[in-house]
Parts: C-alpha cells; sequence; structure tokens
C-alpha cells in the first residue's frame, strides 16, 4: 500500500513539473510563466519530496525533506515576485489580452518611484537624497 502511495507521489508530482515546464513554453508573457512555474513547480517538489520522506522513513531523511517543503514554499512565491515585479520595471511586454495593470497608475518610468496610492501631500513629494545624481 505505501509503495503505491509513494508512486502516485512521485507520479503526481513529475506531472505537475511537466506542466510547469510546459508552462513555461506556452505562456505568452513574463508574468504568466512565473505564475505556472511557481504554482506547479512548488507543488511538484513537495510531492516528491513527501515521496522520499515516505520511502526512507527515517527521523533524520523526514526532517530533511519536510525542511525542503518549507524552504521552498517560503522561497519560490518571494523570488518569482521579485523577479515578475523586476521584469516589470525593465519593462518587459505584458501579454496583448492581458485586462488590469494595477502598477501602471503607481509606476513612474522615468524615475522608477513605486507609490502606494497612500501617500499624503507631504511624503508623496520627491525628496532628493545624498546618493541622488545632481
Amino acid at each position: 500500500m505505501i509503495e503505491m502511495l509513494k508512486g502516485g507521489l512521485i507520479l503526481a508530482g513529475a506531472i505537475f513539473m511537466f506542466l510547469a515546464a510546459l508552462g513555461v513554453l506556452r505562456l505568452p508573457d513574463l508574468l504568466t510563466r512565473m505564475h505556472a512555474t511557481t504554482k506547479a513547480a512548488t507543488l511538484g517538489a513537495t510531492l516528491i519530496m513527501l515521496a522520499v520522506a515516505l520511502h526512507f522513513a527515517q527521523v533524520a531523511v523526514v526532517a530533511r525533506a519536510l525542511g525542503v517543503i518549507l524552504f521552498i514554499m517560503m522561497t519560490a512565491p518571494v523570488a518569482a515576485h521579485v523577479i515578475g515585479r523586476a521584469g516589470y520595471f525593465v519593462g518587459a511586454k505584458l501579454w496583448s489580452g492581458t485586462v488590469k495593470d494595477e502598477l501602471r497608475p503607481n509606476y513612474d518610468p522615468l524615475t522608477h518611484e513605486l507609490k502606494s496610492g497612500l501617500e499624503t501631500e507631504a511624503n508623496a513629494r520627491h525628496q532628493p537624497r545624498e546618493t541622488d545624481p545632481s
């Protein structure tokens, strides 16, 4: 029974990893590719690591597998967000079917300043820093 569960976890993990790779090839722009790879690859790696933990069934291996799962789940979404945001800021083209761009009204591409929309008049003004070029 445990062999069937391990096989199912590995197969499901491999399918999700395959879908992540397919998303990189088929999806139209950086942001949708990042979304597909982050979600599918994180789930695929998690399922495979669960199969590893079940296969070895030793405390040290299970602890490491759970540590890997925790690390992936904490870092993959953050990394994808940062990469997607950097891509947006350097001018990666959005897909023609993109319905809403929520950063456009708050981002100034000339100064690279991003407003939150909650600024008051006092803190919305640009304050030059010592490190800013003259």
